[in-house]
């Protein structure tokens, strides 16, 4: 049977106020987006009477930790599987792979969205899902918690760089404010999420600022995170996502690349000004969005520089 694509938030009200019992899935190396759009619609869920649980594969990192105060897993029978700003199974992780055929409802943001689940709600103009949940919750007539719009701003702001990248719409803005007036403590939020780094991230950010490597008159940048730099610095990993952002602060760069290593494979970041990350990425088998995507390759270091190359030259 195909695959439903929804199309209004009646539809997916519809399917939120039926089910219950529900694991709201979000995918491996969460972030403040999938964290903020899977604990709202967990709390929400919960404050009607429902049962339900938000897990990954990797665990809730601790700098994300005053978005779970409130969360406590349940004991319950599964019952109904939703994912969360996830685009594609294969971000589930090692940990939730067994989840990948029996998905009832997606609830993503991202262009590349594959709709693998049974019933799929995509909006890639919508700047996060944590945006498509508050809409939703709006739409729905929720009462928002606190705790609920601490999650949702959460998301809202880390996907958007603080409503600095080019995703960030009138629609995101509108949707703070409302938040803010509910009495999300914005400023600690953003303090935390964009100011604060640890001493180790610093001195990491030295020694990688300074290797990092340039080509064609300096328009395409590289950042490389080795298994060995993450040792030697004793960076939380739940710290790199905010590196992905480094090379395209460089004057004249305008393909922003950033290679962490994970084992034997490298996770890619792309960050660009003009061209379509998500479109270069999908060449490796990955996507994201128009300003910023990511894909995973295996190889050397020296083979995954030349294989990049090769295909960002044909956008610049």
């Amino acid at each position: 049977m195909e695959n439903i694509r929804l199309t209004s938030y009646d539809e997916v009200a519809e399917i939120l106020r039926e089910c219950d019992n529900v694991t709201i899935l979000t995918h491996k190396s969460p972030d403040g987006d999938c964290i903020g759009a899977g604990m709202g619609l967990c709390l929400y869920l919960r404050s009607l009477g429902k049962h339900a649980n938000v897990v990954n594969s990797d665990g809730f990192p601790d700098r994300y930790d005053f978005m779970t105060l409130d969360y406590q897993p349940e004991e319950f029978e599964e019952k109904f599987v939703i994912s969360v700003d996830i685009s594609d199974t294969s971000l589930l992780g090692d940990e939730l792979e067994s989840y990948a055929d029996k998905i009832d409802l997606c609830i993503d943001h991202h262009g590349s969205n594959r709709f693998f689940a049974k019933k799929s709600y995509v909006d890639a103009s919508s700047s996060a899902a944590c945006l498509i949940i508050f809409e939703l919750l709006t739409h729905m007539g929720a009462d928002i918690t606190l705790p609920i719009a601490t999650n949702l701003y959460t998301g809202l702001a880390t996907d958007t760089g603080c409503f600095k990248f080019q995703n960030t719409t009138p629609a995101a803005h509108i949707a703070a404010a409302k938040l803010m007036e509910m009495g999300v403590d914005f400023e600690h939020i953003n303090r935390k999420m964009f100011d604060i780094k640890s001493r180790n991230r610093v001195l990491a950010e030295q020694r990688l600022i300074s290797d990092m490597r340039f080509f064609e008159d300096g328009q395409i940048g590289f950042m490389t995170i080795t298994n060995q730099a993450i040792s030697d610095f004793h960076i939380d990993r739940s710290e790199l996502d905010a590196f992905a952002q480094i090379p395209l602060t460089i004057e004249g760069v305008r393909f922003g690349y950033t290679l962490k290593q994970v084992e034997n494979t490298f996770k890619v970041s792309l960050r660009t000004t003009d061209a379509d990350a998500a479109a270069i990425c999908g060449e490796f088998g990955g996507g994201g969005h128009l300003r910023a995507a990511g894909c995973t390759i295996e190889g050397k270091m020296r083979e995954i520089y030349a294989r990049i190359l090769e295909v960002t030259r044909k956008y610049l």
